[in-house]
């Protein structure tokens, strides 16, 4: 009797350890927040780190360089003007999630700069409404 309530015990540790760890596993894309440094921005809101991580700035969403709603012009300005304030710099990354390309969905900041709201501020991109829970400024 005494074994299994040992065994009972053991088996309610192993549930409470798992869940402890799947609610850390949670709270590493949704709090964790590390220095990155950008090797360069394909377009207006997806990037590359110099280590390969390709990154989709969340909240927002820019105009398309290719496709069948490709709008160049703006396109080139928005990435142009994130990789003006990126490229080649570190910045703080909040990873949020991945999406169903395998990116990294972050907030990226450059000092106190939110770079996502920067490019709202002056018009390179708009709020993503679809995900603009993800971001405290966008909500």
């Amino acid at each position: 009797m005494i074994k299994g309530c040992f065994g009972c015990a053991t088996d309610l540790f192993k549930i409470g350890l798992g869940a402890l760890i799947v609610i850390i596993g949670i709270n590493y894309y949704s709090n964790r927040s590390d220095l990155v440094t950008i090797k360069s921005c394909y377009d207006g809101d997806t990037c590359t780190t110099t280590k390969g991580e390709k990154v989709r700035l969340a909240c927002i969403d820019t105009p398309e360089l290719r496709g069948s709603k490709a709008d160049p012009v703006p396109a080139k300005a928005a990435r142009d003007y994130l990789n003006k304030l990126v490229a080649g710099e570190q910045v703080s990354i909040r990873r949020i999630t991945k999406d169903r390309y395998g990116r990294t969905v972050a907030e990226i900041s450059k000092g106190r700069m939110n770079i996502q709201k920067q490019l709202v501020s002056k018009g390179y991109a708009q709020i993503y409404q679809r995900y603009a829970d993800q971001c405290r400024w966008s909500r």
